[in-house]
């Protein structure tokens, strides 16, 4: 894979700006500034063209139940048949069929990165752990808990504002998600957008993921912001949108930062995107709270929660390490910027 470009970090002033390019007075100290106070940041060029259409081909292997690794994701949408009669036409990205109807349901794969060795190599990229790790503060180093495909066909549905940070049960709770866009963002597509300094609200309402498709999609949003003492939330909330940003270009986001998207309103489009969950290299699972979840509880097992210590260890294997201080010659010199 080629290397990772984080070398053209935007913040949320350069997109209200309408800056596309590097602000030559950007450097790592003001990204991180950026990202503290606004809760996230912007790298418009990351991931070369080549890179992104090697994922999106992936990508529709693993939808049709192709796995170079072996394994499945642990979780994954009904697999997509494509039609073996002849004269019929296969069906195009994400299983669409030229119709808003029967392929029109948002698609969620849950860590792609076990079944596919594209997608493994891009979540463990040193360059993308090490910015991570600096941008949060983090001092050992950085590791991947989870990834998520979010792939919305052709007349697929909203995304409901959410933050990420509740539905991972670890201690320290810290989560930093990156969120990288496998196709070009434009309006129509319903890019990703960010409430402005969110991450700095109370815990307030977090909703759960059977809300992802509310019909209103930022309830939830206004719930908490009326919490945190916002009147006329509608107006007052500085909402960033992600609109214009090329594929291959990518986010940094707290797991705090609320943040959604619309629907996918083009008539012939794949709206594709890929975020990594990033965790503390030090992190360990709360017992209680991992046994409550089917995704986690396989992690703890019976003999474990006999145990006086209200937390265990995560295991390298499926949490890998990605960066720490003591990895050397990383793909991008995070200090050069």
């Amino acid at each position: 894979m080629s290397p990772i470009d984080l070398h053209h970090g935007l913040t949320a002033d350069d997109l209200l700006a309408g800056r596309s390019e590097l602000n030559e007075g950007t450097t790592l100290s003001s990204l991180t500034s950026a990202f503290r106070e606004d809760g996230f940041v912007v790298f418009p060029r990351a991931i070369s063209s080549d890179v992104v259409n090697t994922l999106q081909q992936r990508l529709e292997d693993v939808l049709r139940g192709k796995y170079d690794r072996g394994s499945p994701p642990d979780k994954t949408p009904a697999l997509i048949v494509d039609s073996k009669k002849s004269g019929r036409r296969k069906l195009g990205p994400l299983g669409y069929d030229g119709k808003t109807t029967k392929y029109s349901r948002v698609l969620q794969i849950i860590n792609i990165h076990k079944c596919d060795n594209e997608f493994q190599r891009l979540a463990t990229q040193e360059a993308i752990g090490e910015m991570v790790a600096r941008l949060s503060g983090w001092e050992h180093g950085a590791r991947l808990a989870q990834d998520q495909v979010w792939a919305k066909p052709p007349g697929s549905p909203p995304l409901v504002f959410h933050r990420d940070s509740p539905y991972f049960m670890f201690t320290p709770d810290d989560v930093v998600t990156v969120w990288i866009a496998l196709d070009d963002m434009d309006e129509e597509l319903g890019p990703l957008e960010y409430v402005r300094g969110s991450h700095k609200w109370g815990d307030g309402r977090v909703g759960s993921s059977s809300s992802f498709f509310q019909s209103d999609s930022r309830n939830l949003l206004y719930s908490a912001a009326a919490r945190e003492g916002i009147e006329d939330a509608e107006s007052c909330l500085e909402i960033i949108s992600l609109a214009g940003l090329s594929a291959g270009g990518l986010s940094i986001h707290h797991g705090k930062t609320w943040h959604g998207s619309g629907k996918n309103a083009s008539n012939d489009r794949p709206r594709r995107g890929l975020g990594l969950h990033f965790v503390p290299a030090e992190v360990k699972f709360i017992k209680e709270d991992a046994k409550k979840s089917k995704l986690w509880r396989k992690y703890v097992a019976e003999e474990d929660t006999d145990d006086d210590s209200p937390t265990i260890n995560v295991p390298d294997d499926d949490f890998p390490l990605v960066w720490t201080p003591q990895l050397e010659d990383t793909v991008c010199s995070i200090n050069e910027i």
